[in-house]
Parts: structure tokens; C-alpha cells; sequence
């Protein structure tokens, strides 16, 4: 679905920030988890259960959002491949999005781990207890990760391109917006002056 306005629907702009800023931390997050077998590991690992589907609630309430609002349209003068490779690359992370938790969630459920998000609420789990299972979701998670990021590297050089080199509005579309224009006075009496003028002939 397309847009008239330039700009994406404001709650979309800000779940899009609030999103980036979790995911931003789930990969430092994640990091500092490989990276660690002491004694900070739990408390990563209870930040990233619960950021994880927090993650996957807000890309569903995005594509919902998104579909009902729609976007503003890629600039006419972009080359139609990089227009395929920016709406394949959106598909991408919103994909990535949604499996990440997805395949973590089925993970641990396969591990037989608990997914507790908050005191006293425990999700249920999603696959049966298998190891062999959950190590190959393991792997699986690993993978989608290291693409994930790779995609978001990508995101954020075109994002670059399009505030800083081409300048062509993409960039604001999802920041702070394109400002109003404003008619003034003036040309309004003259549209309906001319509007009654050829209506009268």
C-alpha cells in the first residue's frame, strides 16, 4: 500500500526508533553472552528472553501498522535495482525479525528451559523437549543472527546514502519528517477567485 504523505505514519517512526534501539541491545547483549560464562550470563540471559519477544510483539504491531498505512513511495529517480534490493532488504528484516525470537523461543523450549519473562509469567513452550532439536536450533539461531546483523549494517549504509549523499528525503521520511507547507493567504483568494471565475463561465 502507498502513501500520499512523504513521510511514514508517525507511530510507525516511532515503533521503527524503539525497535532499533532494542535491537541495537540485544546485539551487545548477545555478544557479551558468547563472550561470558561467569557470573554475568544469567543477567544477560534474563534481559535477552524478555527484549527478545518484545522484539516479535512490536515487528507484528509494525507489519499490521505498516499494511494499513502504508509507505511513502522511493524516490523516481532511484535505479530500479537498488528500489528491489531496498524492498528485498525491508522483507529481510522484517523476516529476520520475526524468526530470531521465533527459533529462540522454540530453542530453549526444545532445551527444556523456561522462557520467564517477568515474575511469575512463564511462556509455554512451543516444540516438545528434544536435544538433538535444540542444538540444531541453536546453530540455526547463530546464523540468523550473524545475517541479521549483516543485513542491519547494510540498512544502515543506505540509510547514510540516502541522509547524506543523495539527500532526497528518504532519510527524513522516517526521522523527523518533511515540514508542511503552508499556503498562504494570497494564493488561496487567488485559487478561489479563479475557481469562481470559471465556474461563472
Amino acid at each position: 500500500m502507498s502513501r500520499h504523505s512523504p513521510d511514514f505514519h508517525p507511530a510507525l517512526r516511532a515503533i521503527h526508533w524503539l525497535m532499533a534501539t532494542m535491537v541495537v541491545a540485544m546485539l551487545f547483549i548477545g555478544v557479551g553472552m558468547v563472550s561470558t560464562a561467569g557470573p554475568l550470563y544469567p543477567v544477560l540471559l534474563a534481559l535477552h528472553r524478555p527484549i527478545g519477544i518484545a522484539i516479535l510483539m512490536l515487528v507484528l504491531i509494525r507489519v499490521l501498522l505498516r499494511r494499513a498505512t502504508g509507505a511513502p513511495p522511493l524516490p523516481a529517480d532511484l535505479p530500479p535495482i537498488q528500489s528491489a534490493i531496498a524492498k528485498g532488504s525491508h522483507v529481510l528484516l522484517y523476516a529476520s525479525m520475526i524468526a530470531m525470537p521465533l527459533i529462540g523461543w522454540g530453542m530453549l523450549s526444545a532445551g527444556g528451559y523456561p522462557i520467564r519473562i517477568a515474575d511469575g509469567f512463564v511462556l509455554p513452550a512451543i516444540l516438545p523437549h528434544d536435544l538433538k532439536l535444540y542444538a540444531v536450533l541453536r546453530m540455526i539461531h547463530t546464523i540468523v543472527a550473524l545475517l541479521f546483523f549483516t543485513l542491519i549494517l547494510a540498512h544502515l549504509a543506505a540509510a547514510l546514502m540516502h541522509g547524506l549523499i543523495r539527500r532526497d528525503g528518504v532519510l527524513r521520511s522516517m526521522t523527523v519528517g518533511h515540514p508542511r507547507r503552508r499556503t498562504s493567504p494570497i494564493s488561496t483568494d487567488l485559487r478561489q477567485t479563479t475557481s469562481s471565475g470559471t465556474s461563472s463561465i
